[in-house]
């Protein structure tokens, strides 16, 4: 219950970070709360060793939101999926804290390795994350990147494949 309630108040951060000030009736009412619910309900069981209660949540949350979480997948506090539809995210996956996900995203094993992410994470629509990387903290994934290799603190990777983008100034041409 406390990663399910930190995941409501980072959601709530970041709607209010966009200038909507809501309160948390309408956090629970918005669009991808439910995956995070039966997310965190999943994990739950699968932390008790009830793994078939756990893939019953897992199937429920493909059924009613049209994401796949596998049950190894490891969030800590703040996990947001902002839009569920076609997120697709490997078992083997770890995160840290305050990880956002928009919809289509896809984190996924390559040759039996998955990516492990830092803290204050964003990752954008239809994003694809595949194979053995480190997302360090502070790193942002814009829409329809593919990050094969790792991202470095504070980045924004951007492209296919994915590298970090850097503003050009006045003086470059």
């Amino acid at each position: 219950m406390e990663y399910l309630k930190a995941d409501l108040k980072q959601k709530q951060r970041i709607f209010a970070k966009d200038g909507a000030q809501v309160g948390m009736i309408r956090i629970m009412m918005s669009d991808g709360t439910s995956a995070n619910i039966l997310y965190r309900v999943m994990r739950w069981f699968a932390e008790h060793n009830l793994a078939i209660i756990a893939y019953a949540f897992q199937w429920l949350n493909k059924f009613l939101n049209g994401c796949v979480i596998g049950i190894g997948a490891d969030f800590d506090k703040g996990f947001v999926i902002m839009h569920p539809i076609g997120i697709v995210i490997n078992s083997k996956v770890k995160g840290g804290k305050n990880i956002t996900l928009e919809s289509g995203v896809v984190i996924g094993d390559e040759k039996g390795e998955s990516p492990t992410f830092g803290q204050n994470i964003f990752i954008g629509a239809g994003a694809k994350v595949i194979g053995k990387l480190t997302v360090e903290d502070d790193v942002k994934i814009g829409a329809n990147a593919v990050l094969t290799k790792s991202a470095p603190a504070g980045s924004t990777m951007l492209g296919i494949p994915a590298k970090p983008y850097h503003k050009k100034t006045s003086g470059d041409v």
